[in-house]
């Protein structure tokens, strides 16, 4: 796997008590930390608990390097959503009375990390951040999120990504294609759940199994059972057959020339 430079917020959800030293010596070198978040007050400012009695405040204009509505301020649903989650910030600065942190300084960084060390095929962990019926939103470091398209999910036809994902889920995902100069970039999952020659390995014929209908063609040639996500195989048509449902199969053939799969109900 690749070594990642940003780590995704929460990845690492231990609570961390920071010593005075420790701030100190992050603002001069311009660590990367994280902490919990506690309090959003109504001019949308952040209070990170640093442990030992001690709070950080990211400041409304530091929270986000991106999702900035017409002001340039990040939106305030986002600063409000921050609340009961661990972030990523750098200590800005330390005063008498308080400890200045920003997350836009991390998400700022990341952004240069996407656009000029990100590569296609790198594999990163990421964290599940939102879940539409298109995709999932993975945020592989910075507060900088990528989109995981259904269809690269798994090889096994899916109708929801619900199916195999929940928010705040921890994953690995590999980077699909990149475009630099949206700095949007593609991931894939479905590549990280190894080969047809690899998941074949499990199952021999004549193996009774527990699969999942994934498929039914209209012409009745048969039903796609899940035996593994990145592995299918087909069964003759049997009516009442529902979507998601489990079944008990016997495998009848495996043709590995054709990658194909062949089975019988039970």
């Amino acid at each position: 796997m690749y070594e990642q430079k940003f780590m995704p917020e929460g990845w690492q959800s231990e609570n961390i008590l920071y010593t005075q030293n420790a701030l100190e010596t992050a603002l001069k070198n311009g660590n990367i930390m994280q902490g919990f978040v506690t309090k959003c007050d109504s001019n949308y400012n952040l209070y990170v608990d640093l442990g030992e009695n001690k709070k950080g405040i990211i400041p409304r204009s530091e929270v986000e390097a991106v999702n900035l509505d017409e002001t340039g301020f990040p939106k305030p649903d986002i600063c409000v959503n921050k609340v009961n989650k661990i972030v990523q910030f750098k200590v800005k600065d330390i005063t008498q009375n308080d400890i200045i942190l920003s997350r836009k300084a991390v998400g700022q960084e990341a952004l240069k990390w996407v656009k000029n060390d990100l590569k296609e095929g790198m594999v990163l962990c990421g964290i599940v951040k939102n879940i539409r019926p298109y995709g999932v939103f993975i945020e592989i470091g910075g507060g900088i999120v990528g989109l995981l398209h259904i269809e690269d999910i798994s090889v096994a036809r899916i109708k929801s990504p619900e199916e195999r994902f929940k928010i705040g889920q921890k994953i690995k995902v590999m980077v699909k294609c990149i475009d630099k100069n949206k700095q949007r970039f593609l991931l894939t999952y479905k590549e990280l759940l190894g080969t047809w020659e690899e998941n074949i390995k499990d199952f021999s014929e004549g193996d009774i199994v527990t699969g999942i209908v994934r498929e039914t063609e209209k012409s009745k040639n048969g039903i796609f059972v899940e035996l593994k996500p990145n592995l299918i195989g087909l069964a003759d048509y049997k009516e009442n057959m529902k979507y998601g449902e489990k079944v008990k199969v016997s495998i009848r053939k495996i043709i590995p020339e054709k990658k194909k799969v062949k089975l019988v109900f039970i």
